[in-house]
């Protein structure tokens, strides 16, 4: 069922981030049926929007808070995903 393989797969996200940050609140939203049509579109990659609300983000730069959620999750960003939009509040 792909809607479980999907929800498994937000969940294995979400535990990598609490693993190394501190957040109050987390959405994962899957956007790759916007992309379809688009000529950088991959088959089985993801285009993926994070919404984190997260004191800790807040407090540092914009670029060091997503930069640090790339390296998070940079085995993801590889293998599993290609876009990668994060909004922090």
């Amino acid at each position: 069922n792909k809607f479980l393989l999907m929800k498994n797969y937000f969940e294995k996200i979400e535990n990598k981030l609490k693993e190394h940050l501190k957040f109050e609140d987390l959405i994962i939203i899957d956007n790759t049926h916007l992309h379809v049509k688009h000529k950088s579109y991959v088959p089985g990659k993801l285009h993926l929007h994070i919404k984190i609300k997260s004191d800790y983000l807040k407090s540092i730069s914009r670029i060091n808070a997503q930069r640090f959620i790339m390296k998070l999750l940079k085995e993801d960003l590889k293998n599993n995903i290609h876009a990668l939009e994060i909004t922090i509040n």
